[in-house]
């Protein structure tokens, strides 16, 4: 890849613009994660608060140092990093590590590597980089058109056999964002809308049993209420007992006596709810709401195309999330196990959107318009 750069900034210019109003929003709602996670401990700090911390600590400084690399070096490794992420979701099928009944990680001896969490943010990479030199009338083309989608359904199959459905239906439908952002035809969007549906009765006989009483349970979660909708009856009592300005912090009874289930990762929500009540919830929605804004309006400024995918591919990926898991924990939604971004307890997921945030403030450090041609890497 040959490129020619114009007056490039220094380390410390790229320190001083990076975009510190996002930069603090993702602490405060990281320190939010770590309070509520100190509380579904019992006030303890040891069990889930101090290890997310440190978490935190690392993915921060890879965020950072991801963020004042040239946006160019992530550029060329984009099909690197979803090669790897696919090798490893491979892996997973063979040598992975079961937990809670899914064969998702692999076990380093120092942490658990979830694979599906990297694939996130590697697809969204690599279609920023594949849709970059692809022009919209491109796109019309079958010969370009086949590539991306291929580049989706692979590791949607893939994360689907673990099984995990919340984080295939992420995938899908993060990267079909970029196909629609990056110039595809409304014809074609339409039709690929009218083969997913379609494909739905076919889908449904590849899901999991568990997976089919879930779906079923949303409709009416009384059927089964020491069963499949044990956890979003309970998850409901303890949003409803919060109220309005909740218990206070460390007097949740649902989450202190174990009635409510996974309180530190996907019902962590809940948890923050009945302590903080329908006021805290409403501060937390506003928090991530700023912190979306705040990225689309990186992706509106910068002035080359890969940056621009970039943008609204992890802050897309990062809504997906918010939707996704408040909507599982008040009944709107199925359970499907996606955890709420920047609170929920867990290592890939936290390290993974944090390197994700370093992309995107790596394309607005660099902004500019990227100077030169690409060439086969």
């Amino acid at each position: 890849m040959r490129i020619s750069l114009h007056n490039p900034k220094t380390l410390q210019e790229k320190f001083f613009s990076l975009n510190w109003v996002l930069i603090l929003t993702i602490c405060a709602i990281v320190f939010i994660g770590i309070l509520v996670l100190y509380s579904a401990a019992g006030g303890s700090i040891n069990r889930w608060a101090f290890p997310q911390l440190i978490r935190f600590g690392l993915g921060f400084s890879l965020m950072l140092a991801m963020a004042l690399t040239d946006i160019r070096i992530w550029l060329k490794s984009a099909y690197a990093f979803y090669i790897i992420s696919l090798v490893l979701l491979v892996f997973v099928e063979f040598k992975g590590h079961i937990g809670m009944g899914a064969q998702r990680w692999v076990d380093l001896g120092v942490i658990k590597l979830q694979p599906s969490e990297m694939m996130k943010v590697a697809l969204i990479v690599t279609l920023a980089r594949y849709f970059r030199n692809v022009t919209e009338h491109g796109l019309s083309d079958i010969r370009y058109f086949v590539p991306p989608l291929l580049l989706i359904l692979l590791p949607v199959g893939l994360v689907m056999k673990q099984p995990d459905l919340g984080t295939a239906l992420i995938l899908l439908m993060s990267g079909f964002v970029l196909f629609f952002v990056a110039g595809l035809r409304w014809r074609y969007i339409l039709g690929m809308v009218i083969l997913a549906a379609g494909a739905i009765p076919i889908g449904w006989n590849f899901l999991h049993a568990y997976q089919k009483r879930r779906i079923m349970t949303l409709l009416n979660p009384e059927s089964d209420p020491l069963g499949a909708g044990y956890h979003v009856m309970q998850s409901k009592i303890a949003l409803g007992s919060g109220g309005l300005s909740g218990k206070g912090f460390l007097k949740g009874t649902q989450g202190a006596l174990n009635f409510l289930p996974e309180k530190q990762t996907d019902f962590i929500f809940t948890m923050f709810c009945e302590e903080f009540g329908f006021v805290g919830g409403i501060f937390l929605l506003c928090m991530y709401c700023f912190l979306i804004i705040q990225g689309y309006i990186i992706t509106l400024r910068c002035r080359h195309h890969f940056g621009r995918l970039l943008g609204v591919g992890i802050f897309t990926t990062m809504f997906l999330y918010v939707v996704i898991n408040m909507g599982m924990v008040m009944g709107l939604l199925p359970v499907v196990g996606v955890p709420l971004p920047l609170i929920s307890y867990g290592g890939t997921a936290l390290l993974t959107l944090l390197m994700g945030f370093g992309f995107v403030l790596s394309a607005d450090v660099h902004r500019e318009p990227l100077h030169g041609k690409m060439e086969n890497t």
